[in-house]
């Protein structure tokens, strides 16, 4: 894994709302961002340990001007009004029988992008869930690998009350050494609920980076 350079490489710059800053930091909290490597690309927030997660994450969003994309079950976006709402704040209908299944969806919509040069980053907190779980998904390693774009570490800190989007990787396919970088930016990160955060490690592994033999 090698990082994307913070300089020259940070091409794609982003004007937000004054106004989401203003009330994020009402409450004490300041969001890290200094642009973008590409126009495309997949982000991980990590450690995603409660509710307000999403609140300050959408406050973030809004404040650095990132129009993220997300998943979510394409049955909930012909829910009237909740469906509307779902795409205004970025959600991405997937249909899980589609035969290449929702990562397969995405890494094709993720190359029509990159081919078109269209505007298209997708957030996933690879828990995949608010509650404990034993390692992470594998859908973000699986979009950015295969698709070739950048991948975004983010994260939530309530300890130093910050939002961070300032670290941009490319994976080199090696999962452990991948893991293990991934674990050194992200692990010490401290979520609203600690004791609830995923192991930094993929299914496989028995510590950040490391393979099971």
């Amino acid at each position: 894994m090698t990082a994307i350079g913070d300089l020259h490489e940070r091409a794609v710059q982003l004007h937000g709302s004054g106004l989401a800053r203003r009330v994020l930091g009402a409450f004490g909290w300041h969001v890290r961002f200094n642009g973008l490597p590409s126009r495309q690309g997949v982000v991980i927030v990590y450690p995603h340990t409660s509710n307000w997660d999403f609140v300050i994450g959408l406050l973030a969003k809004w404040s650095i001007g990132f129009p993220l994309s997300f998943w979510g079950k394409d049955s909930l976006f012909s829910v009237p009004l909740f469906g509307r709402w779902l795409r205004w704040v970025g959600g991405v209908p997937v249909d899980r029988k589609h035969p290449r299944g929702v990562v397969g969806q995405m890494i094709e919509r993720m190359q029509a992008a990159k081919a078109n040069d269209e505007f298209c980053w997708l957030a996933l907190a690879p828990e995949g869930t608010r509650s404990y779980r034993a390692h992470w998904r594998t859908g973000f390693y699986q979009v950015a690998l295969n698709a070739d774009v950048p991948l975004g570490l983010a994260y939530f800190d309530f300890v130093d009350r910050v939002v961070g989007v300032d670290t941009f990787v490319r994976l080199s396919g090696d999962a452990q050494a991948d893991m293990a970088a991934i674990g050194s930016r992200l692990g010490h990160r401290r979520g609203c609920n600690p004791h609830l955060a995923a192991p930094v490690k993929l299914p496989g592994m028995d510590s950040e980076g490391d393979a099971r033999a």
